[in-house]
Protein backbone atom coordinates (compact mmCIF):
# COMPACT_ATOMS: atom_id res chain seq x y z
CA UNK A 1 0.00 0.00 0.00
CA UNK A 2 1.29 3.48 -1.29
CA UNK A 3 1.36 6.42 0.91
CA UNK A 4 -2.33 8.55 0.55
CA UNK A 5 -0.07 11.57 -0.36
CA UNK A 6 1.68 10.33 -2.84
CA UNK A 7 -1.63 8.96 -3.96
CA UNK A 8 -2.77 11.95 -4.49
CA UNK A 9 0.12 14.02 -6.28
CA UNK A 10 0.18 10.91 -9.01
CA UNK A 11 -3.76 11.56 -9.15
CA UNK A 12 -2.81 15.16 -9.70
CA UNK A 13 -0.32 14.86 -12.13
CA UNK A 14 -2.08 12.41 -13.84
CA UNK A 15 -4.79 14.37 -14.26
CA UNK A 16 -3.11 17.34 -15.91
CA UNK A 17 -1.24 15.38 -18.13
CA UNK A 18 -4.33 13.57 -19.35
CA UNK A 19 -6.05 17.30 -19.70
CA UNK A 20 -3.05 18.53 -21.19
CA UNK A 21 -3.23 15.90 -23.71
CA UNK A 22 -6.86 16.29 -24.56
CA UNK A 23 -6.57 19.60 -25.54
CA UNK A 24 -3.06 19.77 -27.77
CA UNK A 25 -1.86 16.50 -28.56
CA UNK A 26 -5.47 13.92 -29.23
CA UNK A 27 -6.39 15.14 -32.29
CA UNK A 28 -10.09 13.71 -31.90
CA UNK A 29 -13.02 16.38 -32.46
CA UNK A 30 -15.13 14.90 -30.00
CA UNK A 31 -12.94 15.91 -27.01
CA UNK A 32 -12.85 19.59 -28.43
CA UNK A 33 -15.57 19.66 -25.36
CA UNK A 34 -13.78 17.32 -23.05
CA UNK A 35 -12.83 18.74 -19.83
CA UNK A 36 -10.90 16.66 -16.60
CA UNK A 37 -12.41 18.05 -13.41
CA UNK A 38 -10.65 15.69 -11.28
CA UNK A 39 -8.53 12.32 -10.61
CA UNK A 40 -8.51 9.46 -8.14
CA UNK A 41 -5.65 6.59 -8.03
CA UNK A 42 -6.04 3.57 -5.58
CA UNK A 43 -3.79 2.72 -2.58
CA UNK A 44 -1.55 0.52 -4.85
CA UNK A 45 -1.13 2.93 -7.42
CA UNK A 46 -2.01 0.44 -10.15
CA UNK A 47 -5.56 2.00 -11.42
CA UNK A 48 -6.68 5.90 -11.99
CA UNK A 49 -10.36 6.71 -12.49
CA UNK A 50 -10.49 10.24 -14.30
CA UNK A 51 -13.71 11.99 -14.00
CA UNK A 52 -14.35 14.63 -16.82
CA UNK A 53 -16.95 16.54 -17.96
CA UNK A 54 -18.58 17.78 -21.47
CA UNK A 55 -20.03 21.17 -22.56
CA UNK A 56 -21.75 21.84 -25.61
CA UNK A 57 -21.14 23.95 -28.40
CA UNK A 58 -23.08 26.53 -27.28
CA UNK A 59 -25.11 27.23 -24.30
CA UNK A 60 -28.69 25.81 -25.86
CA UNK A 61 -26.80 22.78 -27.48
CA UNK A 62 -26.58 19.43 -25.24
CA UNK A 63 -23.40 18.33 -24.87
CA UNK A 64 -22.28 14.88 -26.46
CA UNK A 65 -21.60 12.13 -24.03
CA UNK A 66 -21.99 9.24 -26.17
CA UNK A 67 -19.29 10.51 -28.73
CA UNK A 68 -16.83 11.88 -26.00
CA UNK A 69 -16.47 8.54 -23.61
CA UNK A 70 -16.39 6.72 -27.17
CA UNK A 71 -13.90 8.71 -28.14
CA UNK A 72 -12.22 8.62 -24.33
CA UNK A 73 -12.00 4.42 -24.69
CA UNK A 74 -10.50 4.69 -28.22
CA UNK A 75 -7.64 7.46 -26.82
CA UNK A 76 -7.05 5.01 -23.33
CA UNK A 77 -3.88 3.59 -24.81
CA UNK A 78 -2.11 6.81 -25.43
CA UNK A 79 -2.82 8.90 -23.01
CA UNK A 80 -2.07 5.95 -20.91
CA UNK A 81 1.43 5.68 -22.88
CA UNK A 82 1.05 9.45 -22.39
CA UNK A 83 1.02 9.30 -18.49
CA UNK A 84 3.69 6.40 -17.87
CA UNK A 85 6.08 8.35 -20.00
CA UNK A 86 4.92 11.68 -17.27
CA UNK A 87 5.20 9.95 -14.16
CA UNK A 88 8.11 7.81 -14.03
CA UNK A 89 6.34 5.61 -11.79
CA UNK A 90 7.47 1.62 -11.99
CA UNK A 91 3.80 0.51 -13.19
CA UNK A 92 1.45 3.04 -15.43
CA UNK A 93 -1.88 2.29 -14.14
CA UNK A 94 -4.62 1.89 -16.33
CA UNK A 95 -7.00 4.60 -16.73
CA UNK A 96 -10.65 4.78 -16.15
CA UNK A 97 -12.81 7.28 -17.80
CA UNK A 98 -15.79 8.24 -15.52
CA UNK A 99 -18.43 11.09 -16.64
CA UNK A 100 -18.62 13.71 -13.38
CA UNK A 101 -22.35 14.75 -12.04
CA UNK A 102 -21.11 17.22 -9.62
CA UNK A 103 -21.68 19.83 -12.00
CA UNK A 104 -25.31 18.56 -13.18
CA UNK A 105 -26.41 17.66 -9.38
CA UNK A 106 -25.04 21.30 -8.72
CA UNK A 107 -26.80 22.97 -11.50
CA UNK A 108 -29.45 21.07 -10.38
CA UNK A 109 -29.48 21.81 -6.45
CA UNK A 110 -29.36 25.72 -7.74
CA UNK A 111 -32.84 25.46 -9.76
CA UNK A 112 -34.30 24.00 -6.79
CA UNK A 113 -32.92 26.78 -4.22
CA UNK A 114 -34.11 29.21 -6.72
CA UNK A 115 -37.41 27.42 -6.98
CA UNK A 116 -37.96 27.69 -2.84
CA UNK A 117 -36.82 31.04 -2.78
CA UNK A 118 -39.57 32.13 -5.66
CA UNK A 119 -42.39 30.40 -3.07
CA UNK A 120 -41.18 32.05 -0.17
CA UNK A 121 -41.33 35.32 -2.07
CA UNK A 122 -45.15 34.38 -2.81
CA UNK A 123 -46.10 32.91 0.59
CA UNK A 124 -44.44 36.69 2.47
CA UNK A 125 -46.74 38.30 -0.26
CA UNK A 126 -49.82 36.60 0.31
CA UNK A 127 -49.26 37.11 4.28
CA UNK A 128 -48.69 40.74 3.52
CA UNK A 129 -52.14 41.66 4.38
CA UNK A 130 -53.63 38.79 5.99
CA UNK A 131 -55.67 38.86 9.55
CA UNK A 132 -55.90 35.58 11.77
CA UNK A 133 -58.18 33.47 11.52
CA UNK A 134 -59.53 33.73 15.14
CA UNK A 135 -58.23 36.49 17.84
CA UNK A 136 -55.12 38.14 17.27
CA UNK A 137 -53.51 36.73 20.07
CA UNK A 138 -55.17 33.14 20.84
CA UNK A 139 -53.00 33.17 23.93
CA UNK A 140 -54.28 33.57 27.86
CA UNK A 141 -52.11 36.14 29.67
CA UNK A 142 -51.34 36.46 32.80
CA UNK A 143 -53.24 39.63 33.63
CA UNK A 144 -56.72 38.37 32.38
CA UNK A 145 -59.11 36.48 34.86
CA UNK A 146 -59.29 32.59 34.81
CA UNK A 147 -63.07 32.90 35.15
CA UNK A 148 -64.13 29.05 34.13
CA UNK A 149 -67.80 28.27 33.66
CA UNK A 150 -67.68 25.65 36.29
CA UNK A 151 -66.58 27.51 38.99
CA UNK A 152 -63.13 25.96 39.78
CA UNK A 153 -60.23 28.24 39.28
Amino acid sequence: MADPARAQRLAKRISSIVASAIGSEIKDPRLAHVTVTDSKVTGDLHEATIFYTVMGESLDDEPDYAGAAAALAKATGVLRSKVGAGTGVRFTPTLTFVLDTVPDAARHMDELLARAHANDELVARQAEGAKPAGESDPYKSADESTDDSDGVQ
